[in-house]
């Protein structure tokens, strides 16, 4: 069986990671209140005692609060840093009376960014950094200094990206001495194929997502640690009712509950069992601030060595409409 990639390192073996990007309340400027506050020190704490050390941030989240709440929380409560792992990412710019919305991955833009995210947190390092999303004006050699000079710092231990192909991975490491370590991608039972078809679909509701440059495999074979986000798909199959389905979705959705039911589990655990029992060793990242949805979602672990190969492509096949890719 083979192991998690960042676990290889010797960075975590939590099999989860909370995504943070629902803390700190509104998409706005408007100041933190303390309800928001106790909010993210409650999920925080359902977090670490369900075993998850993983937290996942970037500095866009809520426009920045989100990394400030988990500061307020880490200020009132300093041992705690010392049983996470903090991973943020920088790159994406909102439109502001210097341009439009951008991605930005200049050395300059990477250094402030950083900067900013360590004082919101309340931390002296990031354990790690990824770049959000792919910048189409990156300079491979400009990136690289930005990491040198992190690392040098002590301000960055490691570094990783979003979204990005293994083209674009394969580019950034042939100028820098930096191993990227993760690759987060959107990955979820009704949006990711796993046989390459050689055709790449465009991450829209309802579609799925071949990575046709043998993305997953690269991933692999160099122990990037591919994490997941949006893993549960909004709840799709684990009770959100406010969303339309498609006749495949609602079909899994019931087998989902199935299983579930005879497995004497959570909604959120089948469906994240499914998606960690791939060898690739996926790390989903799961975005909420309710405590009991945490919990929920960490049967996960067990679900996943639990799950046969039949169960899985049970899943995998009807969720497309009873069909292989």
């Amino acid at each position: 069986m083979r192991t998690m990639p960042l676990a290889k390192r010797e960075i975590t073996s939590s099999r989860l990671a909370l995504g943070c990007m629902g803390f700190g309340g509104n998409w706005d400027r408007s100041p933190i209140s303390d309800e928001e506050i106790l909010k993210t020190e409650k999920a925080i704490d359902a977090a670490l005692s369900s075993g998850i050390t993983m937290f996942d941030h970037a500095n866009i989240y809520t426009m920045g609060k989100a990394e400030e709440a988990f500061g307020h929380v880490l200020k009132g409560n300093p041992d705690l840093r010392d049983k996470m792992v903090i991973q943020s990412k920088c790159g994406i710019r909102f439109a502001d009376d210097i341009g439009p919305g951008r991605y930005d991955f200049s050395k300059e833009h990477i250094l402030g960014s950083v900067d900013e995210i360590l004082q919101r947190l309340t931390i002296d390092h990031l354990d790690i950094l990824l770049l959000h999303r792919p910048d189409p004006l990156m300079e491979p050699e400009e990136v690289a200094e930005a990491f040198q000079q992190l690392k040098s710092s002590g301000k960055v231990r490691h570094f990783g990206v979003s979204n990005m192909n293994k083209a674009q991975i394969q580019l950034l490491e042939a100028y820098s001495d930096e191993r990227l370590i993760v690759n987060q991608l959107e990955m979820s039972l009704n949006k990711l194929d796993f046989v390459d078809q050689g055709v790449h679909v465009n991450q829209q509701a309802g579609t799925s997502v071949h990575f046709a440059d043998g993305l997953i495999e690269h991933c692999m074979r160099e122990d990037i640690q591919i994490q997941a986000w949006s893993p549960l798909a909004q709840g799709i199959f684990s009770g959100n009712s406010s969303l339309e389905l498609s006749v495949a979705e609602a079909k899994t959705k019931e087998l989902v509950a199935k299983m579930a039911a005879e497995k004497g589990t959570t909604l959120e655990a089948i469906v994240l069992g499914w998606l960690m029992r791939h060898p690739a060793k996926i790390q989903p990242v799961i975005g909420t601030t309710n405590v009991q949805r945490i919990k929920d979602a960490v049967d996960a672990v067990r679900q996943t060595e639990m799950m046969t190969r039949e169960e899985w492509y049970e899943l995998y096949v009807s969720s497309r409409g009873n069909k292989l890719p």
